[in-house]
């Protein structure tokens, strides 16, 4: 009997190794976040491209036309952050780029870090690179470069080697103590020795330059490099104000071109650079955008076009007003963000009422208000979130005038492609609708690791 089962044990250790030869794991997996890129632009620029960058990855991988972020809204630290964790906001914490601190009620910031100035520590999951560290005992390289800090941290993870990003005030290259001095001391070196400018340009440079110092994808235990491109305009700043001083149509879209035109030079010089170093075939390219624009603001009271503007500060005091009246004195709203309002939980146990009691009764209030279009509970993590909800009517202005806050709601999706290319990837064109959160474990499979802790998505079909 033992003969037997040592036989059947040897033909079927045989069969996976003859599996693994046939298809081995990527040795370098490049994941790359385009920020606001859109598959109207990306289509409409096409017959400009070359035949090395978007062309290449658009006939040659697997294209997926229709894939979507699980929540909402989506700015860039919560759609790099879900793209990294594989998983939304509501277990990852990362509800977006600032929220409001409960304890002080005051905003922080999403890399905040007493210690370390800024670091992962607020993303409460692992990331696809936590989770190859793991794997591999600290042995394969995860690094990350953005053109801020957001972006850098959020997709490198907790583990990674290092991260590095633009500084707003001298444009040089940098980096966190948090990945330890002997990076830091890498990126100043580097930084010094190359000059630099905040564009799509200097963060492939950095890449093609990190690939080489760091032997990234040399070996048989796989590396994962972690890019954010943009796809926004120069003219346009970090508030999505077009600071252009022409203003036409012409002008938007000759701006766009230029963006566009860029990108696909900048794709083709870092395909091109991987394929030679490390080979088409031991490489495994992952494009994906993350989900939203930031646009100037739109008149629509201009073009007859229904809109208005709804107060969410003065809002939040008629509430506290109308809770007043039913509980009686007290300061039963704490403070209001975005769309959110959160309630005084300590006020609310302490006067034995039931928080579901007060948000049931805040929720009826709130949506007779104009501009409301529905309100409902946080789907974020508590913590990092308010209690209530409000959906404004789409083409209504958001206003906080104790912030100066102030944005246009909308409610239309940004269609962006996600796209594999590499290490065996067939080619091909998937119409079925897929969520950005399968990416985390799509490189899992292909590099035979974990999904990240936190994520239930099955890899992408």
């Amino acid at each position: 009997m033992n003969k037997y089962l040592a036989l059947i044990i040897a033909v079927l250790y045989g069969a996976e190794l003859d599996a693994q030869t046939l298809n081995p794991a990527p040795r370098l997996v490049v994941n790359i976040a385009i920020d606001q890129l859109r598959t109207d632009y990306l289509e409409h620029f096409a017959p400009l491209y070359g035949n090395d960058g978007f062309r290449k990855l658009l006939e040659e991988g697997c294209v997926y036309e229709s894939p979507s972020f699980p929540f909402s809204p989506v700015d860039r630290a919560s759609a790099i952050a879900s793209i990294a964790t594989g998983t939304t906001p509501r277990y990852n914490g990362i509800a977006g780029m600032k929220w409001l601190d409960r304890n002080t009620l005051r905003p922080v910031h999403c890399t905040d870090d007493a210690k370390y100035v800024a670091s992962p520590s607020r993303m409460t999951t692992s990331t696809i690179g936590d989770e190859l560290k793991i794997s591999t005992q600290g042995a394969s390289a995860v690094y990350s470069i953005a053109f801020d800090e957001t972006a850098a941290i959020l997709s490198a993870g907790h583990a990674a080697d290092g991260a590095f990003w633009f500084t707003s005030d001298n444009h040089q290259w940098t980096t966190s103590a948090y990945y330890g001095d002997a990076t830091v001391k890498w990126i100043k070196a580097y930084s010094k020795e190359n000059s630099q400018n905040t564009d799509n340009e200097s963060i492939v440079q950095l890449a093609k330059n990190c690939i080489t110092t760091f032997v990234m994808g040399r070996d048989n235990t796989p590396d994962l490099l972690s890019l954010t491109l943009s796809a926004k305009p120069t003219s346009t700043d970090a508030s999505g104000r077009n600071n252009s001083t022409s203003s036409t149509l012409t002008d938007w879209q000759t701006e766009m071109l230029q963006v566009y035109v860029g990108l696909d030079r900048q794709l083709a010089t870092l395909i091109a650079n991987v394929e030679q170093v490390v080979g088409r075939e031991n490489v495994l390219f992952v494009l994906s955008g993350t989900g939203y624009t930031e646009e100037t603001p739109t008149d629509y009271a201009r073009y007859r076009v229904p809109t208005g503007t709804f107060h969410i500060d003065r809002t939040a005091n008629l509430l506290n007003m109308y809770l007043v009246a039913v509980y009686g004195q007290g300061r039963y709203v704490e403070a209001c963000a975005g769309n959110q309002i959160y309630l005084n939980r300590k006020l609310i146990e302490d006067r034995h009422i039931t928080l579901n009691e007060v948000i049931s009764r805040a929720k009826d209030f709130l949506v007779q208000n104009t501009g409301v279009n529905n309100v409902s509970e946080s789907p974020y993590n508590p913590a990092i979130s308010g209690d209530l909800i409000i959906d404004v009517t789409p083409g209504w202005l958001l206003v906080n005038d104790e912030t100066g806050e102030q944005y246009t709601s909308r409610a239309a999706f940004v269609p962006f492609p996600l796209i594999l290319y590499g290490a065996g990837t067939a080619s091909r064109r998937v119409t079925q609708p897929v969520s950005v959160c399968q990416i985390a474990p799509t490189i899992a499979r292909a590099i035979r690791i974990r999904a990240p802790n936190a994520c239930s998505e099955a890899p992408l079909p």
